[in-house]
């Protein structure tokens, strides 16, 4: 079973996906795309039952749905919603609030847009994805609203802020001209309990490869012991080394990061801070391929387990 080519543009979108049927065909060869495979017993035959919308196993006769066991299990909404969703995600530069997703798709309501949004966003980590490498940038910094009589690191413990890591792969190229320049590679976000040196070490290893040049300021968060197994570049800050400057791409994704949180949501709840980083590097990480971009957001969904409401806003 061939993998279908994804559409380069906005009218190729339109032709290749005009009914529930072409994108159910779509989706079933990024989930089978070496062709049907039961998930209960492994036979690798199956009918194709079309007034039921799924595959009839040949060995055990179990029924499966294209959409059971990932984030459109047991959605109600039309699957070309749901293609259309992941394409406005995908592709709209400054990213869509569930606002403006309602409007544009015509839901009833702003709370199916955002339950489908976060789980487009579960869907834009994909769960193999490869350590950062070669030279990396890291740094916290704090996101939400303004915190009231408390400076520096001490906002971390405002009710509506939240406590970040990042690092960035620095790349390096040449001009045309042949001059070298770098430029800022991928990036991971995560939100951090603290700085101290056991969480910076718990998300440096769990994103950033051994033997890798990591490069960050003097908090003594990044200890001797956080950056074992690593070549560690330190800067203590000062007037000729400000932060801006001597890990200007990190700094440069928190502060895009910051514009979009508030100009596109105007702010977000901490408690879903993880969600929206996961887009913000999911889009950052594809900015150069946004129609490949939505290819691969509906070949993660489709390996991606369920998400409910009730386990979204639980506590």
């Amino acid at each position: 079973m061939a993998r279908p080519a994804y559409p380069k543009t906005l009218l190729e979108f339109v032709a290749q996906f005009n009914t529930d049927e072409a994108c159910l065909q779509y989706l079933i060869t990024h989930r089978w795309s070496d062709g049907f495979k039961c998930p209960s017993c492994g036979n690798g035959k199956g009918w194709w039952l079309a007034k039921y919308r799924r595959f009839e196993c040949t060995g055990c006769h179990k029924h499966t749905s294209p959409f059971a066991g990932t984030i459109m299990h047991r959605s109600h909404l039309p699957v070309h919603l749901w293609f259309w969703s992941a394409y406005l995600v995908a592709t709209h530069t400054p990213g869509i609030s569930a606002v403006q997703l309602q409007r544009q798709l015509g839901l009833k309501n702003d709370e199916t847009a955002w339950f489908l949004l976060h789980r487009l966003r579960k869907a834009m980590v994909a769960p193999n994805r490869g350590l950062l490498q070669g030279t990396v940038e890291a740094d916290e910094t704090h996101i939400g609203g303004p915190a009231k009589g408390k400076r520096g690191r001490g906002v971390a413990k405002a009710e509506n802020k939240a406590l970040i890591g990042g690092a960035v792969e620095v790349v390096t190229y040449k001009t045309k001209k042949g001059v070298e320049k770098e430029r800022a590679g991928r990036l991971r976000l995560q939100v951090l309990p603290s700085a101290d040196q056991v969480d910076i070490k718990q998300f440096l290893n769990q994103n950033v490869a051994l033997k890798t040049r990591i490069k960050t300021d003097g908090w003594h968060g990044y200890s001797t012991s956080a950056l074992v197994g690593y070549t560690h570049d330190r800067a203590v800050q000062s007037g000729s080394t400000a932060p801006n400057r001597y890990a200007p791409h990190i700094h440069q994704a928190f502060g895009n990061l910051k514009a979009w949180l508030l100009g596109t949501h105007h702010g977000i709840d901490p408690k879903y801070a993880q969600s929206y980083l996961d887009e913000f590097v999911f889009r950052f990480n594809r900015r150069d391929h946004p129609m490949a971009a939505f290819s691969t957001l509906l070949g993660i969904a489709s390996s991606s387990e369920p998400l409910t409401l009730r386990k979204l806003i639980e506590p």
